[in-house]
């Protein structure tokens, strides 16, 4: 039997910083991000997890963020860790933000517990969260699979995604212009992680 989001989140909590250190891809886009920005904006980041280094970067930044996360602990721990930002506990299938209320909204590997019709789903509502202008920056494993078993951290889960090209294009169909894409192979040194083909991108709402 697979283990939901915040069953598995609520299960590794701050050893998720452990099993998955130096993604260099993520950093890179982020402070791809940084440089784009005007002081202040306003940001919703998906999936926040532990807070770092996402949450944690941006707020340094001097940037209004508000993570979200279905897990409890993961919260919990975020508040501890990233006093500078806002968490708060919710399911991002249901998640609702006003139409045009961010700057930039972040998920990176928060979409890979869900089904390709949820991953599509939150792609299309992200998009009208934004202002004209704004970022959809975003980090998930390049893969072809819907709904398929496997391990994560030794949890067993249902894991969906698309290939990079397939990606692009949903982001396309929700009317977003894609501005940053790189693959990069991610390899841990944490046994349990398996090496990955890490996708990210940053695809804009037209002005």
């Amino acid at each position: 039997m697979t283990e939901t989001a915040a069953e598995v989140f609520d299960a590794i909590g701050k050893d998720y910083e452990t099993a998955f250190p130096d993604q260099h891809g993520r950093q890179a886009v982020l402070e791809w991000l940084l440089g784009r920005l005007s002081p202040g904006a306003t940001i919703a980041d998906l999936g926040s997890g532990t807070g770092r280094p996402v949450a944690e970067t941006l707020a340094a930044a001097g940037h209004d963020v508000t993570g979200y996360d279905v897990s409890a602990k993961m919260v919990e721990i975020a508040r501890a860790q990233v006093p500078a930002a806002r968490f708060e506990q919710a399911d991002l299938r249901t998640l609702t933000q006003p139409a045009g209320s961010r700057d930039v909204v972040t998920a990176f590997f928060s979409l890979l517990q869900m089904t390709r019709a949820e991953i599509d789903a939150v792609v299309a509502k992200v998009a009208t969260w934004l202002v004209p202008g704004g970022w959809f920056v975003l980090g998930t494993v390049a893969v072809d699979a819907d709904g398929v078993e496997t391990s994560f951290l030794g949890h067993p889960i249902r894991s969906s995604s698309y290939p990079a090209g397939t990606f692009v294009a949903r982001l396309e169909d929700a009317g977003l212009a894609v501005g940053y894409r790189e693959l990069v192979r991610y390899e841990s040194s944490h046994p349990a992680v398996r090496p990955e083909d890490q996708l990210y991108l940053a695809a804009r709402r037209p002005s």
